[in-house]
């Protein structure tokens, strides 16, 4: 099935991280795979209905892929794609310069 994409390609981009609990997914799952409680702990005031919404839209986008191990109780791990990972500068140029607007808005508390 294909999507109707933007013709803008920031909107795309945009389209497929815009929600603040992907970035947040994103960002945890940059250092490996991780078990859904993994993720609901760091993320922290996430809910576990608005958590597994988030990464199947994500899996369906082709950013992580989900796989399940049968046992009991069921163990679920996620981990990024290429795709997935192909993101990794767009968050870390966040991470960047969000350090500096930090840095920025400290000083000026002290001013």
């Amino acid at each position: 099935m294909s999507k109707n994409l933007p013709a803008c390609p920031v909107e795309v981009t945009l389209m497929l991280i815009s929600d603040r609990w992907k970035v947040l997914i994103l960002r945890d799952l940059l250092s490996g795979t991780k078990r859904f409680g993994e993720l609901k702990k760091s993320i922290g005031s996430i809910s576990q209905k608005v958590l597994t919404s988030n990464l199947r839209s994500m899996e369906e986008d082709g950013l992580l892929t989900r796989k399940v191990y049968a046992e009991v109780p069921p163990r679920v791990e996620y981990t990024l794609t290429e795709l997935g990972e192909s993101l990794r500068p767009i968050l870390f140029s966040m991470q960047q310069w969000g350090l500096e607007y930090q840095k920025q808005h400290k000083q000026n508390d002290y001013v």
